[in-house]
């Protein structure tokens, strides 16, 4: 009797520890799924994504036809249609998620890697601009002229950094004005951070102006690619 006893607590205890490694071993495996999902959400804009590369994203199809949607940055529904529109007209692989095949197609860098290329002061810099040359115009009005700045640092035709884009010469005529010495807003730096994060509400423009303010006859001359309250974005 006394073995039975024995052997039934040998047993229990035996019974316990299979129990805690069964549990273990399922929480580990969870854990490890919910890394994994939390890694590839950062790596690829797919529904239920936010952040600026979505905007970006958006803004591109929207230009291109295949989104209608408001650019609000939620890649919802109507942004992976969009998307699996695009990647099927482009010979893509039509699962509705931006990874890198249909980023690169799209002509869009990784947000994670564009942030990276610029310094604390090239965010400041290009605040300066946004707040000098875009006072009172919306937030995404800010943005573009941030975008701009940016589109011309990777422009073959311009200077390949942000310091040089604004200081070129006959560039911004802000940089002579007297308010160029003004601090730049916490708008303005948002707005060029934003920029900086992959927001392009111009969709690739180099040139912008105001129609009411500039009798430059060679910049009506420029493809116009959209509108952006008092500012005409160009090509």
């Amino acid at each position: 009797m006394k073995n039975f006893f024995n052997f039934n607590k040998q047993f229990k205890l035996l019974c316990i520890l299979l129990t805690a490694i069964l549990l273990f071993g399922s929480i580990t495996l969870y854990q490890n799924r919910r890394i994994n999902e939390v890694k590839a959400s950062q790596v690829l804009s797919r529904l239920g994504s936010r952040g600026e590369e979505v905007r970006k994203i958006q803004q591109k199809l929207k230009n291109w036809g295949y989104y209608s949607g408001g650019v609000d940055g939620i890649y919802g529904t109507q942004t992976q249609n969009a998307v699996k529109s695009f990647q099927r007209k482009n010979g893509l692989t039509a699962d509705g998620i931006a990874g890198k095949d249909t980023l690169n197609a799209m002509g869009i860098s990784s947000s994670s890697s564009s942030s990276g290329k610029f310094t604390s002061n090239d965010v400041y810099l290009l605040a300066k601009v946004i707040a000098a040359e875009a006072r009172g115009e919306s937030y995404t009005g800010q943005v573009a002229v941030g975008a701009v700045v940016l589109n011309r640092v990777e422009h073959s035709s311009f200077p390949d950094s942000i310091s040089g884009v604004v200081y070129q010469a006959g560039a911004f005529s802000c940089v002579t004005d007297s308010n160029w010495k003004v601090e730049p807003t916490d708008t303005a730096k948002k707005a060029a951070r934003d920029a900086i994060n992959g927001w392009d509400p111009t969709g690739g423009a180099i040139y912008y102006y105001n129609p009411a303010k500039t009798s430059n006859k060679w910049i009506r001359t420029r493809p116009v690619i959209v509108t952006i309250g008092s500012h005409v974005f160009c090509s």
